[in-house]
């Protein structure tokens, strides 16, 4: 691992750093905010997804989470959204397709199983850097997201329940497999057999019987992409099928900026916090 930059901010430190990433074939990027408290021990680690075009620096620099969880002491990783480099396969025309939208998967299909294996990179390959690098508690460990980064983080629970104690996402695409800014990258990544991409769909994981204690989700009413790719409703009602806690919290007014993440990031940060202290 080597670091790229470092800060201090609100007594902790923020820092950039970059690996040779085994999973993906390439050299990933990713930020981590240490809080004061670690000076003391271990503290817990909250994880954050980011969505399509994003790098680690969109959340480090729009998502204001840095006082909040040096008051709470937590640590936030936040990786980056896919591989990245001249040998890494890309539709530099597509945003929603390649480098900046790798869907948290891991593809199967020729030129992109190669590198493009965001799941294996931030359920193990990361966690284990985390682990060996910071004063990381990864026996309290959380995960939230926004967009692409939300699809993420509640599947990637949904699969891991004895690992993360909370999850919870900003304006998540909940069914990707059927919506039209995911569904063509799905087919790409993964093949023609869809009965495949039911792993990494949130709502079709609960259909299959996979659980989690609770989500909490916001969601902005005036977001452009609420009715095309977002849909809520299909997770409410998977989880009301499925007997699971969620609290969906439709956000008058707000759209799909980081305008409206900054806005509620000290509800979910709050939140992860109490379910993620020592008990």
């Amino acid at each position: 691992m080597k670091t790229i930059s470092t800060a201090k901010s609100h007594g902790g430190i923020q820092g950039v750093y970059a690996h040779r990433s085994e999973a993906c074939a390439c050299e990933m990027t990713f930020a981590v905010f240490v809080p004061p408290q670690a000076k003391d021990g271990p503290c817990p680690v909250l994880w954050y997804l980011s969505g399509l075009t994003c790098t680690h620096q969109n959340v480090m620099d729009k998502g204001e989470y840095r006082r909040l969880a040096a008051e709470l002491g937590m640590i936030v990783v936040c990786p980056d959204t896919s591989p990245r480099g001249d040998g890494v396969p890309d539709e530099k025309d597509n945003w929603q397709f390649g480098c900046g939208a790798g869907f948290y998967l891991d593809a199967t299909q020729a030129p992109f199983a190669k590198n493009y294996r965001m799941y294996s990179y931030i359920t193990q390959e990361l966690p284990a850097l985390i682990e060996e690098e910071f004063p990381a508690d990864m026996s309290r460990q959380g995960i939230f997201g926004h967009s692409m980064g939300g699809h993420g983080a509640l599947t990637i629970a949904l699969k891991h329940p004895d690992r993360f104690r909370s999850a919870s996402a900003f304006a998540p695409i909940v069914q990707p497999s059927t919506a039209g800014w995911s569904k063509p990258a799905f087919e790409k990544y993964l093949g023609a057999d869809e009965t495949s991409w039911r792993q990494y769909d949130t709502c079709a994981l609960i259909e299959d019987g996979a659980r989690f204690p609770e989500f909490l989700v916001d969601q902005g009413t005036a977001d452009g992409f609420l009715d095309d790719g977002l849909r809520p409703w299909l997770l409410e009602e998977a989880c009301d099928d499925a007997g699971m806690a969620l609290t969906l919290r439709m956000q008058d007014g707000y759209d799909h900026s980081y305008f409206f993440i900054s806005t509620f990031m000290d509800d979910h940060l709050r939140w992860h916090a109490k379910r993620l202290a020592n008990t």
